[in-house]
Order: C-alpha cells, then sequence, then structure tokens
C-alpha cells in the first residue's frame, strides 16, 4: 500500500529522463520479480485518468504487480519527484505531490471498501511514507481498521521511511508510527530514521522499543553496515556485499525490504532472507533510477 509517483532523474536544466517510482511500488516490483508465480503480489494506491496515471497502470501490469486495487479518482493526477544526484551517487529529491490521487485512496465510502477488500490478502506491506501522505481520513481508516485485518489473518509488514517533511510535526508522525507499530508482525526498518523520529541510540534500545509495542521480528537496516535481526528471541548479524562504484542509493533500503521479504514469504530464514536484501539493495545502487532493467536483476545467495 502506498504512491507510485512520476519519477524524473538527471540535472537541473539539463536532459532529463522521466519513469516511475515511489518507496513501496519499488517494494512491490521488486518483489514480483523475485517470487514469479509463487506470490500474486498487489498494489493498493489510487491514481486518476490522465496519461501518465494509465502509463503507471500499464507499468504496474508489466511488472507483474496487480491493479485490482487501485482506486481511480478523476479528478486527481499522480505525484511527481525529481531526482538529482551528485557525483558519489547520493541523491536530493524534489517533491510536488500534496494533492495527489495517493492520498484519498482511503477517503469516503469507496476507501472504506478498499480498505475492508485487504482482508482477503495474506500479507500487507506499507511504510512511513504509506502513513504520512494519507489524510487525516484515511489514515484513522486505516489505523482503526488494522486490528481487524489482522484478526482475520493479515500480516502486517512495515518499513518506517520516516520523512519529516512529510509531517505537520515530529509529535504527530511519533505517535502514528507507535499506533501502527502495535499491528505489525514485521518491521523492516532504517536505524537512522528512527533514531530521528523515537530518539533511540543504539541497536539495542530499538530492539526494545519494538519489542515492547509487540512486533515479532525485527530487521535493522544500517546502509552499507551489516544488518541486525531479532525474530524468535534470536538475534542475528548480516554482514552487507561490497560496492565498488555507488551510482544512484535511490530505492536502495526499497530493494533490500523487498528481497528479505521475497525470501520470507517464499519459505527462506531471516539470515538467508538478509542475504537476499543485501544482494538486491547492492546491485540497485550500481544503477540509476529507482527501479532497475530486468536483465541487471542478480541471482540470489
Amino acid at each position: 500500500m502506498g504512491e507510485c509517483m512520476i519519477e524524473m532523474h538527471g540535472r537541473p536544466g539539463q536532459s532529463v529522463h522521466q519513469t516511475f517510482g515511489g518507496d513501496s511500488f519499488n517494494t512491490a516490483a521488486y518483489l514480483a520479480r523475485l517470487t514469479g508465480d509463487a506470490l500474486n503480489v498487489e498494489y493498493v494506491t489510487a491514481l486518476g485518468t490522465d496519461g501518465f496515471s494509465q502509463a503507471m497502470r500499464e507499468r504496474f501490469v508489466r511488472e507483474g504487480v496487480g491493479v485490482d486495487n487501485v482506486r481511480t479518482l478523476e479528478s486527481r493526477l499522480p505525484g511527481l519527484y525529481f531526482i538529482e544526484t551528485d557525483d558519489a551517487g547520493e541523491r536530493r529529491f524534489h517533491y510536488w505531490r500534496s494533492e495527489a490521487a495517493a492520498r484519498f485512496m482511503l477517503d469516503g465510502e469507496e476507501g472504506e471498501q478498499l480498505l475492508e477488500r485487504l482482508a482477503d490478502c495474506d500479507t500487507l506491506y506499507l511504510s512511513g511514507i504509506s502513513l504520512a501522505i494519507l489524510t487525516a481520513e484515511g489514515r484513522a481508516r486505516l489505523l482503526s481498521g488494522l486490528p481487524g485485518l489482522r484478526a482475520r489473518g493479515v500480516r502486517v509488514v512495515f518499513d518506517n521511511n520516516y520523512r519529516p517533511r512529510l509531517w505537520q510535526n515530529v509529535e504527530t508522525a511519533r505517535q502514528a508510527h507507535q499506533a501502527l507499530l502495535a499491528q505489525v508482525d514485521l518491521a523492516i526498518v532504517t536505524f537512522e530514521d528512527d533514531q530521528a523520529l523515537f530518539g533511540v541510540e543504539t541497536p539495542e534500545a530499538l530492539f526494545a522499543f519494538y519489542r515492547e509495542l509487540g512486533v515479532g521480528e525485527i530487521v535493522i537496516k544500517r546502509g552499507a553496515e551489516s544488518c541486525l535481526i531479532e525474530c524468535e528471541g534470536m538475534r542475528h548479524e548480516v554482514a552487507g556485499e561490497r560496492v565498488e562504484k555507488v551510482v544512484d542509493t535511490t530505492a536502495a533500503g526499497d530493494s533490500f525490504s523487498a528481497g528479505y521479504l521475497a525470501c520470507r514469504l517464499t519459505g527462506g530464514n531471516v539470515e538467508q532472507a538478509a542475504r537476499w536484501g543485501h544482494r538486491l539493495a547492492s546491485t540497485v545502487i550500481k544503477h540509476r533510477g529507482a527501479i532497475i532493467d530486468p536483465e541487471h536483476m542478480p541471482e540470489m545467495p
């Protein structure tokens, strides 16, 4: 669940490449690529009726991502973002998304019906950005509806992706994240994001915080460093893969989440899943843009 946007990347005043991307869609696309027929991957969002929205739907289908839960809002357009990258591959984002269709996906009666349909899925993946972009009505509906979905067997997976600019203030973000985390089964999180949001100083403190909220499986991403995992009372540390030249770090975390989740949902253990996550992320950052060409997809360890 989340927002796919019109993605443009290049340098201002120079030629620009246009495609589509967004944290949750990046994960959905890579998840579909990695699992093929083993999983049915659907995307939950809202789009308009314009040409970009139509092209976006077609891209979902080409990636093997279902569109049955894509809501259509005639008066809305997709959001847009521009990626600037420096010579070291570090990125800077510029967004135009305040009235994007995805913000309104859970509003009104149709939004309520969309959320109700999710009881038919096995696993619901969403991020802190998915939570942030929703209107107050949509966010309240999501948070009040998650306990019912879990009671009907839906497993909830969350990637924190805290972006301060999307929130009114840090307290609002903190309250929303904590309310959501109380309904999460698997958290795949970036340490620096939760350090900024909750003030945790160490991975140990972060593990304890999530454990107290009832999260059963916790994965802490730390960029190029090893990832840390706590599951069923056991701790694991899995080293990342060395990359000689980083071209673009866009979707590094999203692709790690996709690799980890793809492995876990198809029967792999947590250490194997972390290796999948590292392998995919280390490949993605060697190429420009959020979603690499299928020909560049790596073999999994």
